[in-house]
């Protein structure tokens, strides 16, 4: 066996900065947490080969003095911890750097120029690091604020060059990180340029509405257009943000993002809590577009668990997650039947190609009808007609509706402005409600919708008068972990207010402990009991909370709603059809069902025009 030794200083460094800087978005993310940490307000990075020849962070913040400049290149050297702190300090920690390593660590593996100026400072000062060897600080010409040069990234360490990714790939990621940043500080400008051509520039956002069209500006348009916004306090715990419409979803995760105290960061809780939230509004496939911002005292929180910073722990986990979920469904319920505006643009795009281009122009190719046709797919309903029948006796179908004296009376009667969903002027194919709005029409599935509205109201009986239980003719005896059984046992009061009635059955033995269970939601008689109480307590010891019980009880009555609800091929007259409609307006979530398709889709008559050719 080899005797131990003392590494090199530089060696150790090398190590240590393979935790701090692992690509070019590690060090632009330190680089610029440290200008937004020195009160910058414009924050502008230039990249030259993806970050791996050149980064360069300025910023207008209040700058270094030279005496401050020399150390800032020293390993743990920083002025964001109390001076004569022995570590208590460390869950108090209100900046966004702390650790006093990204500057010490990027100049070792790179050659690192620093130059900054004090506001009445007669000049700047520059200091440089090339290999971990530090140059003397000297004046230098330049602006009130810190400009850091990196060149040659990895110089020092070649081998790390090869786990790289491509040019296009490293740019990415920096933007990403550059971009979440953004969000989480409006009131900074931030600019990208790479290889000299401006990827962005936000200007500083203020006002009420400022963090919106940051948002906007970065997650575009559509987002801004479908997003509502969400607020929640509680136990000196705030929450607020915006979160998508359940219709305005997509195929990953990726536009999620969770902000804490001005921090970036990617929890698993987040996307635990998000799925909780939005389980009764989306298919598991599908994945909503959201902004959240957490703000909670510092001890509440621990951010020193990683080098990169990008992970924290929350010191009541139950609570943030109940605030998450809970803040989240009000917003949602607050929007009440309101659907994705992007819903109206694809079906537009569905009548364009799939219908006018096809029977009129035929001159677009197959390829194109059937890509733009599946899109139209991924909004119909499940149930109905298949979408080749949809216009064959269609015409039939009008002509024998206009020639009763429904019709007639239906027609006579204008829609008033006050009814959003219009009045019902026809059914189609039994499956479909045609509806008259005061600027449009909308086209509403009839199964969706029921559906909806029937889980709707199973939740908020679930709420008014609690779950209703089904006692056991024999008792369900489950055999456990000790920890998860005692944990049960310890909460068995809450269990009893969701339906479980559980008792203690005997000692624990060799580790294990029996509990039983006499009572269970209506809802699960029949489901696999024991599965279920183990699922619990794994649940309960993560989080802190037994919220992913109420959820799955949710889901149930969202699958009990399914089966109840009108189906479609089902005649309707004109006052059911109406009573749907006016349903659907009081309802909140009505505006999608509970798979995250649209319950309706709605034209206006300047979209009819367009297809018409008339604008």
């Amino acid at each position: 066996m080899a005797d131990i030794r003392r590494l090199p200083e530089a060696t150790i460094n090398r190590i240590a900065a393979g935790e701090v800087v692992e690509r070019p978005a590690s060090a632009v993310k330190e680089l610029v947490e440290n200008a937004i940490d020195a009160g910058a307000t414009q924050i502008d990075v230039s990249l030259g080969s993806g970050g791996k020849s050149l980064i360069l962070v300025e910023d207008n913040g209040h700058g270094m003095s030279a005496d401050a400049l020399a150390l800032a290149i020293e390993r743990h050297a920083t002025s964001k911890l109390p001076e004569g702190d022995s570590g208590n300090r460390m869950f108090q920690i209100t900046s966004l750097g702390f650790r006093g390593e990204a500057l010490p660590s990027i100049g070792a593996v790179t050659h690192l120029e620093l130059t900054s100026r004090m506001a009445g400072d007669d000049s700047a000062h520059a200091v440089s690091v090339n290999g971990g060897k530090v140059s003397a600080v000297t004046p230098a010409a330049g602006a009130v604020g810190t400009r850091v040069e990196v060149r040659d990234l990895f110089f020092a360490t070649p081998a790390r060059l090869k786990f790289l990714k491509s040019e296009r790939a490293e740019t990415t990621a920096v933007s990403d990180i550059l971009k979440r940043l953004a969000m989480a500080h409006p009131a900074i400008g931030f600019s990208l340029t790479s290889d000299g051509r401006k990827t962005f520039a936000y200007p500083p956002e203020g006002g009420e509405d400022g963090q919106l069209k940051r948002l906007g500006a970065i997650l575009g348009r559509d987002f801004a257009d479908n997003a509502v916004p969400v607020m929640a306090a509680r136990d000196g715990v705030r929450l607020f943000g915006f979160a998508g419409l359940p219709t305005f979803n997509h195929a990953t995760a990726q536009k999620q993002y969770l902000v804490v105290n001005g921090r970036p960061v990617r929890d698993k809780l987040l996307n635990g809590a998000v799925r909780g939230a939005y389980q009764d509004f989306l298919a598991g496939n599908r994945h909503p577009a959201l902004a959240l911002f957490i703000e909670l005292p510092s001890e509440a929180l621990d951010v020193n668990v990683h080098p990169a910073k990008t992970e924290v722990r929350f010191k009541d986990a139950g609570l943030i997650r109940s605030m998450i979920v809970g803040g989240l469904r009000a917003a949602l319920a607050e929007a009440g039947h309101r659907s994705s505006t992007t819903v109206a643009g694809q079906t537009m795009a569905a009548f364009r190609s799939g219908h006018i281009g096809g029977h009129m122009g035929g001159n677009m190719g197959d390829a194109g009808r059937q890509g733009d046709f599946a899109a139209a797919q991924n909004f119909q309903a499940p149930l109905g007609p298949s979408a080749e029948n949809m216009g064959e006796g269609m015409t039939e179908a009008a002509a024998d509706w206009l020639s009763t004296p429904q019709a007639a009376a239906a027609m006579a009667e204008p829609a008033p402005a006050h009814l959003p969903l219009g009045l019902a002027r026809a059914q189609l194919h039994e499956t479909y409600v045609l509806a008259q709005t005061h600027d449009g029409f909308v086209i509403v599935d009839q199964h969706a919708a029921h559906e909806r509205l029937v889980y709707e109201r199973m939740k908020a009986q679930i709420a008014e008068a609690g779950i209703k239980r089904q006692i056991l003719l024999v008792p369900e005896v489950a055999e456990l972990e000790e920890e998860a059984a005692l944990l049960l046992l310890s909460r068995a009061d809450e269990l009893a207010e969701l339906g479980f009635v559980i008792e203690d059955f005997g000692p624990a033995q060799a580790g294990r402990k029996a509990v039983m269970l006499r009572e269970v939601p209506a809802m699960l008689y029949g489901a696999d009991l024991k599965l279920m109480l183990a699922d619990m307590a794994e649940e309960m010891r993560e989080l802190g909370a037994g919220l992913a019980l109420k959820e799955k009880l949710e889901d149930i009555a969202g699958t009990l709603a399914c089966h109840t609800s009108v189906r479609a091929g089902r005649r309707l007259n004109t006052d059911e059809m109406n009573a749907l409609l006016r349903d659907m307006e009081a309802t909140p979530n009505s505006g999608q069902c509970n798979h995250g398709r649209p319950t309706y889709v709605e034209l206006k008559l300047a979209d009819i025009e367009r297809l018409f050719g008339r604008r």
